[in-house]
Protein backbone atom coordinates (compact mmCIF):
# COMPACT_ATOMS: atom_id res chain seq x y z
CA UNK A 1 0.00 0.00 0.00
CA UNK A 2 1.49 3.77 -0.44
CA UNK A 3 1.89 5.81 1.85
CA UNK A 4 -0.78 8.60 0.17
CA UNK A 5 -3.14 5.03 1.18
CA UNK A 6 -6.47 6.23 3.01
CA UNK A 7 -8.91 5.51 4.97
CA UNK A 8 -11.37 7.13 6.85
CA UNK A 9 -9.48 10.44 5.96
CA UNK A 10 -6.27 8.79 7.50
CA UNK A 11 -2.70 7.68 6.34
CA UNK A 12 -2.89 4.13 7.01
CA UNK A 13 0.73 3.43 5.96
CA UNK A 14 1.99 6.60 8.35
CA UNK A 15 0.14 4.84 11.15
CA UNK A 16 1.59 1.79 10.65
CA UNK A 17 5.22 3.22 10.10
CA UNK A 18 4.37 4.76 13.18
CA UNK A 19 3.34 1.86 15.43
CA UNK A 20 6.19 0.58 14.09
CA UNK A 21 8.40 3.15 15.15
CA UNK A 22 7.00 3.11 18.59
CA UNK A 23 7.38 -0.51 19.02
CA UNK A 24 11.64 -0.22 17.99
CA UNK A 25 11.69 2.48 20.57
CA UNK A 26 10.23 0.60 23.62
CA UNK A 27 12.45 -2.20 22.99
CA UNK A 28 15.44 -0.21 23.22
CA UNK A 29 14.77 1.49 26.02
CA UNK A 30 16.90 1.36 28.99
CA UNK A 31 14.88 -0.13 31.95
CA UNK A 32 17.16 0.85 34.84
CA UNK A 33 19.86 3.71 35.40
CA UNK A 34 22.91 2.00 34.72
CA UNK A 35 21.35 1.45 31.12
CA UNK A 36 20.61 5.30 30.74
CA UNK A 37 23.31 6.51 28.11
CA UNK A 38 23.94 10.17 28.83
CA UNK A 39 22.66 13.03 31.17
CA UNK A 40 25.41 12.40 33.65
CA UNK A 41 24.34 14.66 35.86
CA UNK A 42 20.78 14.50 35.75
CA UNK A 43 20.69 10.91 35.94
CA UNK A 44 23.25 10.69 39.41
CA UNK A 45 21.13 13.65 41.17
CA UNK A 46 17.84 11.41 40.24
CA UNK A 47 19.75 7.81 41.48
CA UNK A 48 20.18 9.91 44.79
CA UNK A 49 16.76 11.19 45.10
CA UNK A 50 15.13 8.11 44.24
CA UNK A 51 17.49 5.95 46.75
CA UNK A 52 16.62 9.03 49.65
CA UNK A 53 12.39 8.52 48.78
CA UNK A 54 13.15 4.33 49.00
CA UNK A 55 14.75 4.47 52.51
CA UNK A 56 12.19 7.10 54.07
CA UNK A 57 9.28 5.18 52.82
CA UNK A 58 7.90 7.86 50.99
CA UNK A 59 6.78 8.88 47.39
CA UNK A 60 9.48 10.75 44.95
CA UNK A 61 8.79 14.60 45.37
CA UNK A 62 6.95 15.51 42.09
CA UNK A 63 9.58 15.76 38.91
CA UNK A 64 9.67 18.19 36.05
CA UNK A 65 11.34 17.08 32.92
CA UNK A 66 11.80 19.72 30.06
CA UNK A 67 13.78 20.09 27.28
CA UNK A 68 13.71 19.35 23.53
CA UNK A 69 12.24 15.91 22.22
CA UNK A 70 13.55 12.28 21.75
CA UNK A 71 15.94 13.21 24.77
CA UNK A 72 14.90 10.56 27.03
CA UNK A 73 11.98 12.23 29.34
CA UNK A 74 9.81 9.43 29.49
CA UNK A 75 12.16 6.84 29.36
CA UNK A 76 13.56 8.60 32.46
CA UNK A 77 10.00 8.22 34.03
CA UNK A 78 9.95 4.66 33.57
CA UNK A 79 13.23 4.06 35.24
CA UNK A 80 11.89 6.10 38.38
CA UNK A 81 8.59 4.24 38.43
CA UNK A 82 10.68 0.93 38.08
CA UNK A 83 13.60 2.04 40.75
CA UNK A 84 10.49 3.13 43.20
CA UNK A 85 8.84 -0.36 42.30
CA UNK A 86 5.70 1.61 41.36
CA UNK A 87 3.04 1.15 38.57
CA UNK A 88 3.25 4.18 36.07
CA UNK A 89 0.10 5.83 34.95
CA UNK A 90 0.51 7.84 31.48
CA UNK A 91 -1.23 10.98 30.39
CA UNK A 92 -0.82 13.97 27.88
CA UNK A 93 -1.98 17.22 28.42
CA UNK A 94 -3.94 17.71 25.53
CA UNK A 95 -6.19 14.88 26.19
CA UNK A 96 -7.35 16.17 29.79
CA UNK A 97 -10.05 18.28 28.66
CA UNK A 98 -11.82 18.97 31.63
CA UNK A 99 -11.16 18.84 35.35
CA UNK A 100 -13.50 15.53 35.19
CA UNK A 101 -10.33 13.90 33.21
CA UNK A 102 -7.54 14.42 35.66
CA UNK A 103 -10.37 14.12 38.96
CA UNK A 104 -10.89 10.38 37.33
CA UNK A 105 -7.16 9.83 36.68
CA UNK A 106 -6.32 10.76 40.42
CA UNK A 107 -8.51 9.32 41.88
CA UNK A 108 -7.62 5.53 40.92
CA UNK A 109 -4.37 5.88 41.55
CA UNK A 110 -2.73 3.59 43.70
CA UNK A 111 -0.18 4.59 46.61
CA UNK A 112 2.74 5.19 45.60
CA UNK A 113 1.39 5.39 41.58
CA UNK A 114 3.88 7.98 39.76
CA UNK A 115 1.36 10.04 37.02
CA UNK A 116 3.37 10.75 33.76
CA UNK A 117 1.74 13.57 31.76
CA UNK A 118 3.41 14.36 28.65
CA UNK A 119 3.09 17.95 27.03
CA UNK A 120 2.15 18.98 30.46
CA UNK A 121 2.58 22.79 29.61
CA UNK A 122 -0.46 21.66 27.29
CA UNK A 123 -2.77 21.17 30.35
CA UNK A 124 -6.07 23.57 30.36
CA UNK A 125 -6.03 26.02 33.16
CA UNK A 126 -9.06 24.21 34.69
CA UNK A 127 -7.58 21.39 34.68
CA UNK A 128 -3.97 22.98 35.96
CA UNK A 129 -6.22 23.92 39.46
CA UNK A 130 -6.98 20.82 39.95
CA UNK A 131 -3.44 19.65 40.26
CA UNK A 132 -2.75 22.34 42.55
CA UNK A 133 -4.32 21.16 45.53
CA UNK A 134 -3.55 17.59 44.60
CA UNK A 135 0.00 17.95 44.48
CA UNK A 136 0.52 19.63 47.61
CA UNK A 137 -2.29 18.03 49.97
CA UNK A 138 -3.03 14.93 48.03
CA UNK A 139 -6.54 16.01 48.20
CA UNK A 140 -9.41 17.06 45.35
CA UNK A 141 -12.64 18.64 45.48
CA UNK A 142 -15.86 16.96 43.98
CA UNK A 143 -18.41 19.40 42.80
CA UNK A 144 -21.74 18.33 43.61
CA UNK A 145 -25.11 19.68 42.59
CA UNK A 146 -25.10 23.10 40.29
CA UNK A 147 -25.65 26.94 40.80
CA UNK A 148 -26.89 28.15 43.82
CA UNK A 149 -27.17 24.34 45.07
CA UNK A 150 -23.76 23.35 44.35
CA UNK A 151 -21.53 22.21 46.82
CA UNK A 152 -18.04 20.82 47.26
CA UNK A 153 -17.23 17.20 48.85
CA UNK A 154 -13.05 17.37 49.53
CA UNK A 155 -11.08 13.27 48.76
CA UNK A 156 -8.64 12.43 49.79
CA UNK A 157 -5.93 10.66 47.23
CA UNK A 158 -3.44 8.26 47.64
CA UNK A 159 -0.10 9.54 47.83
CA UNK A 160 1.43 9.80 44.48
CA UNK A 161 4.34 11.38 42.12
CA UNK A 162 3.44 13.24 39.19
CA UNK A 163 6.32 13.12 36.66
CA UNK A 164 5.93 16.29 34.31
CA UNK A 165 7.60 16.19 30.76
CA UNK A 166 7.47 19.31 28.81
CA UNK A 167 9.60 20.87 25.63
CA UNK A 168 8.22 24.36 26.39
CA UNK A 169 8.80 24.97 29.94
CA UNK A 170 8.20 28.62 29.59
CA UNK A 171 4.87 28.11 29.01
CA UNK A 172 4.11 26.35 32.31
CA UNK A 173 2.06 28.73 34.94
CA UNK A 174 4.11 29.45 37.76
CA UNK A 175 2.32 28.23 40.24
CA UNK A 176 2.16 24.72 38.58
CA UNK A 177 6.31 24.67 38.46
CA UNK A 178 6.68 26.18 41.81
CA UNK A 179 4.86 22.60 42.33
CA UNK A 180 7.41 20.29 41.39
CA UNK A 181 10.21 19.79 43.95
CA UNK A 182 12.96 18.24 41.43
CA UNK A 183 13.50 19.58 38.28
CA UNK A 184 15.85 18.84 35.72
CA UNK A 185 16.67 20.59 32.14
CA UNK A 186 17.61 17.73 29.36
CA UNK A 187 20.13 18.45 27.15
CA UNK A 188 21.66 17.52 23.23
CA UNK A 189 24.01 14.70 23.51
CA UNK A 190 27.27 14.44 22.85
CA UNK A 191 28.60 12.15 19.79
CA UNK A 192 30.44 10.51 21.84
CA UNK A 193 27.17 9.48 24.36
CA UNK A 194 25.33 9.12 20.59
CA UNK A 195 27.61 6.69 19.58
CA UNK A 196 27.58 4.34 22.59
CA UNK A 197 23.63 4.57 22.21
CA UNK A 198 24.00 3.50 18.53
CA UNK A 199 26.20 0.53 19.56
CA UNK A 200 23.69 -0.70 22.55
CA UNK A 201 20.76 -0.78 20.12
CA UNK A 202 22.49 -2.68 17.20
CA UNK A 203 23.73 -4.97 20.26
CA UNK A 204 19.97 -5.45 21.57
CA UNK A 205 19.24 -5.86 17.53
CA UNK A 206 22.44 -8.22 17.12
CA UNK A 207 23.63 -5.87 14.25
CA UNK A 208 27.18 -5.66 13.15
CA UNK A 209 28.12 -2.23 13.48
CA UNK A 210 31.85 -1.60 13.00
CA UNK A 211 33.12 1.87 15.12
CA UNK A 212 33.12 4.36 12.27
CA UNK A 213 29.78 3.30 11.25
CA UNK A 214 28.13 3.97 14.50
CA UNK A 215 30.29 7.59 15.07
CA UNK A 216 28.75 8.55 11.80
CA UNK A 217 25.12 7.89 12.67
CA UNK A 218 25.80 9.67 15.85
CA UNK A 219 27.44 12.62 14.03
CA UNK A 220 24.00 12.96 11.83
CA UNK A 221 21.48 12.70 14.90
CA UNK A 222 21.16 16.09 15.91
CA UNK A 223 21.97 15.31 19.11
CA UNK A 224 18.79 13.23 20.03
CA UNK A 225 19.03 9.60 20.91
CA UNK A 226 15.37 8.95 19.73
CA UNK A 227 16.94 10.20 16.01
CA UNK A 228 20.42 7.61 16.53
CA UNK A 229 17.73 4.95 17.00
CA UNK A 230 15.73 6.02 14.20
CA UNK A 231 18.54 6.30 11.48
CA UNK A 232 19.96 3.18 13.19
CA UNK A 233 16.76 1.50 12.06
CA UNK A 234 16.62 2.70 8.19
CA UNK A 235 20.75 2.01 7.72
CA UNK A 236 19.67 -1.67 9.09
CA UNK A 237 17.34 -1.48 6.39
CA UNK A 238 19.70 -0.21 3.95
CA UNK A 239 22.78 -2.87 4.85
CA UNK A 240 20.27 -5.80 5.01
CA UNK A 241 19.31 -4.97 1.02
CA UNK A 242 22.26 -2.89 -0.06
CA UNK A 243 25.36 -5.08 1.48
CA UNK A 244 25.89 -7.95 3.70
CA UNK A 245 24.18 -6.67 6.72
CA UNK A 246 27.30 -5.11 8.41
CA UNK A 247 27.18 -1.17 9.18
CA UNK A 248 30.52 0.63 8.16
CA UNK A 249 31.31 4.62 7.04
CA UNK A 250 30.64 3.92 3.50
CA UNK A 251 27.71 2.24 3.60
CA UNK A 252 26.20 4.79 6.63
CA UNK A 253 26.90 7.73 4.46
CA UNK A 254 24.58 6.27 1.34
CA UNK A 255 22.46 5.06 3.55
CA UNK A 256 21.98 8.52 5.40
CA UNK A 257 22.53 10.31 1.76
CA UNK A 258 19.07 8.39 0.57
CA UNK A 259 17.47 9.45 3.50
CA UNK A 260 17.77 13.24 3.16
CA UNK A 261 20.24 13.20 5.95
CA UNK A 262 22.76 15.75 5.52
CA UNK A 263 26.22 15.43 6.97
CA UNK A 264 25.43 18.31 9.70
CA UNK A 265 22.43 15.82 10.54
CA UNK A 266 19.71 18.40 8.90
CA UNK A 267 17.01 17.03 7.03
CA UNK A 268 14.70 18.17 4.15
CA UNK A 269 12.24 20.15 6.56
CA UNK A 270 15.74 21.61 8.45
CA UNK A 271 17.03 22.57 5.05
CA UNK A 272 13.57 23.99 3.53
CA UNK A 273 13.57 25.71 6.49
CA UNK A 274 17.05 27.81 6.56
CA UNK A 275 16.44 27.97 2.48
CA UNK A 276 13.15 30.15 3.06
CA UNK A 277 14.52 32.31 5.69
CA UNK A 278 17.51 33.15 2.80
CA UNK A 279 16.04 33.38 -0.28
CA UNK A 280 12.16 34.02 0.48
CA UNK A 281 12.89 36.58 3.17
CA UNK A 282 16.42 37.83 2.48
CA UNK A 283 18.22 35.71 5.26
CA UNK A 284 15.25 37.69 7.91
CA UNK A 285 14.15 38.83 9.91
CA UNK A 286 10.66 36.73 9.65
CA UNK A 287 8.01 35.69 12.03
CA UNK A 288 7.03 32.35 12.90
CA UNK A 289 3.54 32.46 12.06
CA UNK A 290 5.32 33.73 8.22
CA UNK A 291 7.51 30.61 7.89
CA UNK A 292 4.48 28.17 8.99
CA UNK A 293 2.65 29.58 6.03
CA UNK A 294 5.38 29.63 3.56
CA UNK A 295 6.49 26.33 4.37
CA UNK A 296 2.39 24.97 4.82
CA UNK A 297 3.68 23.45 8.41
CA UNK A 298 2.31 24.09 11.35
CA UNK A 299 4.37 26.78 13.73
CA UNK A 300 3.86 24.16 16.79
CA UNK A 301 6.27 22.24 14.54
CA UNK A 302 8.94 24.17 13.59
CA UNK A 303 9.28 25.88 17.33
CA UNK A 304 9.19 22.48 18.92
CA UNK A 305 11.12 20.21 16.08
CA UNK A 306 12.89 21.96 13.59
CA UNK A 307 14.25 25.18 15.71
CA UNK A 308 15.93 24.12 19.05
CA UNK A 309 18.61 22.03 17.49
CA UNK A 310 18.96 25.03 14.36
CA UNK A 311 19.34 27.55 17.37
CA UNK A 312 21.68 25.15 19.41
CA UNK A 313 24.49 24.95 16.77
CA UNK A 314 23.41 28.92 15.56
CA UNK A 315 22.47 28.18 11.92
CA UNK A 316 19.27 30.44 13.02
CA UNK A 317 18.95 33.46 15.57
CA UNK A 318 15.72 34.26 16.83
CA UNK A 319 15.31 38.11 17.54
CA UNK A 320 12.58 40.30 18.70
CA UNK A 321 11.82 41.29 15.27
CA UNK A 322 11.97 37.64 14.06
CA UNK A 323 14.14 34.77 12.91
CA UNK A 324 17.53 35.32 11.26
CA UNK A 325 19.97 32.78 9.36
CA UNK A 326 23.09 33.09 10.99
CA UNK A 327 26.41 32.46 9.14
CA UNK A 328 26.89 28.65 10.11
CA UNK A 329 23.54 28.51 8.36
CA UNK A 330 24.51 30.65 5.63
CA UNK A 331 27.65 28.76 5.11
CA UNK A 332 26.00 25.08 5.65
CA UNK A 333 23.99 26.10 2.55
CA UNK A 334 26.99 27.33 0.48
CA UNK A 335 25.69 31.05 0.32
CA UNK A 336 28.24 34.29 0.89
CA UNK A 337 27.94 35.58 4.52
CA UNK A 338 28.99 39.42 4.58
CA UNK A 339 32.27 40.43 3.38
CA UNK A 340 32.35 37.15 0.96
CA UNK A 341 32.22 36.73 -2.52
CA UNK A 342 28.97 34.81 -3.25
CA UNK A 343 28.72 31.36 -3.87
CA UNK A 344 25.89 29.02 -5.69
CA UNK A 345 23.22 27.65 -3.21
CA UNK A 346 23.90 24.00 -2.47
Amino acid sequence: MSREARLGGKDVKADQDSDEERRFAWDLRPKAFEEYVGQGEVKENLRISVAAARQRGECLDHVLFHGPPGLGKTTLAHIIAREMQAKITHASGPALEKPADIVGILSNLEAGEVLFIDEIHRLPHSVEEYLYRAMEDFEVDFVLGKGAFARTLPYQLKPFTLIGATTRAGLLSAPLRDRFGILHHLDYYSEEDLAQVVRRSASILDLAVEEDGAQEIARRSRGTPRIANRLLRRVRDYAQVKGDGRINLPLAREALAREGVDEGGLDRLDRLYLTTILVNYGGGPVGIEALAATLNEESDTLVDVVEPFLLKIGFVARTPSGRRIGDAGRLHLGAPVQGQAKLPLA
